[in-house]
């Protein structure tokens, strides 16, 4: 990889970004704002609306475990493009799909296809902020910061697109359709990076991560375990929070407004924790961030208001992606450039297990006595479990990332 200037990897970073708010604030997150119409439209129960996020969280296991093979055929930045063509494609399905079914294939395809996005672009991710060392936290926080422009993005369109939709229901049609728009201009900012990045890569992934060393993935348990529970609790509180304040009377506006922090905390995060995703090389930084969603997550069950669920929203936007810079971040500390694609997967894999499970177990807590406010404390409970475990992650031995600010 040849060197680039400051300011052209800033600008890579950023527009690396389009592709994190595809994959995850418009693909994944969107749904909890469309889930209150749809259930009360289709006669949902919790459960099952918890299960089309798992359905979501299984095309992404599927995803990422395809994904180092996926790589030895083509480049990081080509499936970076193409996955998120295939996501606007799925979405606009969803507006013409009522049959609950039909409904949970689409989620798992978007699943899929926001895998291959998030994967690839995390690694295009991780080698430009090996161009600049000094400042590589930051730039992989820009990159998943992105996501919280895609739930901006959303929190202001599908109100909106609801309203618009009204007169010929169901309206949560239009916003699916919106929605898919809205990926499909992410799409086309997200070309010239790609095809940027494409020109500095290197050897083929299969070929370089053959010539690597092994990578003794015990030796990464307790980060991986943690990352596992991450991914239980953080997306019971992306899939139920919306509906929870809902119940607790809180208006459209105030949702609106919720929302809107929730993602505006994600973009700035970057630079609140780029210090210590650049200083931690063992799991310290993912075990702080946990124990901080776990705060945040069961704020909203103390009492309704907006002032308390800004505060849970903007903790929240203003943390949980920032777990997923971590684990990037101790890849790029602790593993070879070859090993990259290897360890940022097995990461994916965890995080996707977590969320299969996630969804399924809230849904079920939240059908029975004590409702979503049971459940949340629940995601709550798993996201501390997961800092204590972070926490026993200590860097790896006898393997080393990039420290300095040479490229691969």
């Amino acid at each position: 990889m040849t060197a680039t200037s400051p300011a052209v990897a800033f600008r890579l970073a950023l527009a690396l970004a389009f592709g994190a708010a595809v994959s995850l604030g418009i693909t994944r997150f969107a749904y909890g704002l469309l889930l209150p119409p749809m259930r009360a439209d289709l006669g949902w129960s919790y459960t099952l609306a918890g299960a089309m996020n798992t359905a979501n969280a299984v095309g992404y296991l599927v995803g990422a475990l395809a994904m180092p093979w996926l790589m030895r055929q083509r480049s990081a930045s080509w499936w970076f493009v193409v996955g998120g063509w295939v996501a606007s494609v799925v979405m606009a399905a969803s507006g013409f799909l009522v049959d609950a079914n039909a409904l949970l294939l689409q989620r798992l395809v978007a699943g899929a296809a926001s895998a291959l996005v998030f994967i690839a672009g995390g690694l295009l991710g991780a080698r430009v902020a090996a161009l600049h060392a000094p400042r590589a936290g930051l730039l992989l926080g820009i990159y998943y910061g992105g996501t919280g422009l895609g739930i901006v993005a959303s929190a202001l369109a599908v109100p909106a697109l609801l309203a618009a939709g009204s007169g010929s229901p169901p309206a949560w049609a239009w916003g699916w359709w919106g929605l898919a728009m809205l990926c499909a201009l992410c799409c086309l900012c997200m070309a010239w990076p790609a095809r940027v990045l494409a020109r500095l890569e290197g050897p083929a992934q299969g070929t370089a991560a053959a010539a690597a060393p092994p990578v003794g993935w015990a030796s990464m348990g307790w980060g991986l375990a943690g990352y596992a529970l991450f991914g239980v609790g953080y997306i019971g509180y992306m899939t139920f929070s919306v509906a929870l304040l809902r119940e607790q009377g809180l208006s459209a506006l105030g949702i609106t407004v919720y929302f809107s922090a929730l993602g505006v905390a994600v973009m700035v995060a970057p630079r609140v924790w780029a210090g210590l995703l650049d200083r931690e090389r063992g799991g310290g930084a993912l075990a702080r961030l946990n124990g901080l969603l776990a705060l945040a997550a069961v704020l909203p069950v103390l009492g309704g208001g907006l002032s308390l669920a800004l505060v849970s929203g903007l903790v929240f936007g203003g943390v949980f992606l920032s777990v997923v810079a971590s684990t990037t971040a101790f890849v790029r500390h602790n593993l070879p450039p070859a090993q990259w694609a290897r360890g940022i997967s097995a990461f994916t894999i965890c995080f996707a297990v977590g969320q299969i499970v996630g969804p399924v177990i809230v849904g079920l807590i939240s059908d029975g006595a004590g409702g979503l406010a049971r459940g949340l404390v629940f995601s709550s409970g798993a996201l501390a479990l997961g800092a204590v475990l972070a926490w026993r992650q200590r860097p790896l031995a006898g393997h080393q990332g990039l420290t300095n600010g040479h490229a691969p």
